[in-house]
């Protein structure tokens, strides 16, 4: 693949993938007015994310099946078409009810987007190289993070959330146009023969524990971090009582350290294993859970409070990039159906936790401090009893190396 093909790549499937930021971290800023304007309960306001967050998980068990089986553009243009309609839905709904329809949609539609650029990324390269591509892919990506929650903080100031999805639907137009250019990466005689043979993929890769293993190390990174994005609006701006504007910026930079960290396995790609880079990204992630939970449990200044959150959120970039692309290397022929597992599952997993946060209310952040907490033992624990032993030799290395 020549440079410049592979920036205008990187570019589109971070775009694509960062369908799920933009369509939940950009109207995260507009929450708590959404809860007083519907007038409903914290819980049932949180259900909008859940809404999208299940749908784009299990939107990608389809979604990566018919990629395998008909190519990866067409899928794609199908579903940056849905994608857009409903979210002009959501932008017109007037109940509750309807809006939580339309979101459902949304995921489901925009999940396409977040498989299919996993795919494609493993149809272009492989090993070493596939790590460095898909952690370009997550810097692309983390941008979404930044600009979605400060623009969407920023549409407050003269409109209200429905500004917010008119935004995204534009959004999503661009990405209909950008998919229509979008050269196909999967060769005819590589597609599935029909789609009962792609589903039958699934079955060897549940057989597979160390690719499970994968998969169940991301559903409790997951879980902290579609946590995070649910509660976080609240934490900030009920109990610290931040503006919109302040919250904003404060997720913005929080979003900036992912792009950062998600650069450090570009740089050690072939000079430190991906193995060594996972190891140190789980310890640390939960040494940011246990001092989240003290700050919480303190009641400790925000300044504190949003440091532990920069020891903890940033490491999900390498956790994403070195967990993808060892989990990948075997799956070369079924990455569509591989792609899709590792999409569909955390993400359900992280969607299902979202309405939890906030089963306290909005001024308490215990259940919120409990499922971080949780999912980075868990996180600590899949890695140590299904991933470590597959490479227990290189992992002595690391150990001593300490």
């Amino acid at each position: 693949m020549d440079s410049q093909r592979k920036i205008r790549l990187t570019i589109l499937l971070g775009v694509l993938s960062a369908l799920a930021p933009f369509a939940t971290d950009m109207y995260l800023p507009a929450l708590p007015s959404m809860n007083t304007e519907f007038n409903v309960g914290t819980s049932l306001i949180q259900m909008t994310l859940t809404a999208t967050i299940v749908g784009m998980g299990a939107g990608q068990i389809f979604a990566g099946p018919i990629s395998d089986m008909c190519g990866r553009k067409i899928p794609l243009v199908i579903g940056m078409t849905f994608f857009t309609l409903s979210t002009i839905g959501c932008m017109l709904a007037s109940d509750i009810k309807i809006f939580l329809i339309f979101r459902l949609i949304q995921g489901l539609s925009g999940s396409f987007g977040l498989v299919i650029a996993r795919a494609i990324a493993r149809d272009c390269t492989s090993g070493v190289e596939l790590t460095r591509f898909f952690s370009m892919l997550m810097a692309v990506n983390g941008i979404g993070p930044i600009l979605a929650p400060v623009v969407g903080g920023q549409i407050l100031v003269f409109s209200d959330w429905r500004g917010v999805f008119m935004l995204l639907s534009i959004i999503g137009a661009a990405l209909i146009v950008s998919t229509l250019k979008f050269e196909e990466t999967l060769p005819k005689k590589l597609r599935a023969k029909n789609f009962a043979a792609t589903f039958k993929n699934f079955g060897a890769l549940f057989r597979d524990k160390y690719f499970i293993g994968h998969v169940l190390l991301q559903c409790a990174w997951f879980s902290v971090f579609f946590s995070y994005i649910s509660g976080s609006s609240f934490l900030f701006q009920d109990i610290y009582n931040v503006s919109p504007q302040t919250y904003s910026f404060i997720f913005g930079g929080l979003s900036c350290s992912l792009i950062g960290a998600g650069l450090i396995p570009i740089k050690l790609a072939g000079k430190v294993a991906e193995i060594k880079m996972l190891a140190w990204t789980v310890c640390q992630a939960f040494i940011g859970g246990i001092l989240f939970f003290i700050c919480v449990v303190t009641h400790a200044a925000i300044e504190l409070t949003i440091l532990s959150l920069f020891v903890m959120i940033p490491m999900g970039s390498i956790l994403s990039a070195t967990s993808f692309s060892l989990s990948m290397r075997n799956h070369g022929k079924e990455a569509g159906a591989a792609s899709a597992l590792l999409g569909s599952l955390p993400m359900c997993a992280g969607g299902l936790m979202a309405p939890v946060v906030g089963i306290a209310g909005n001024l308490n952040a215990m259940p919120l401090a409990i499922i971080f907490l949780t999912g980075e033992v868990l996180a600590l624990t899949i890695f140590f009893k299904i991933i470590y032993p597959t490479h227990k030799r290189g992992f002595v290395f690391l150990r001593n190396s300490l």
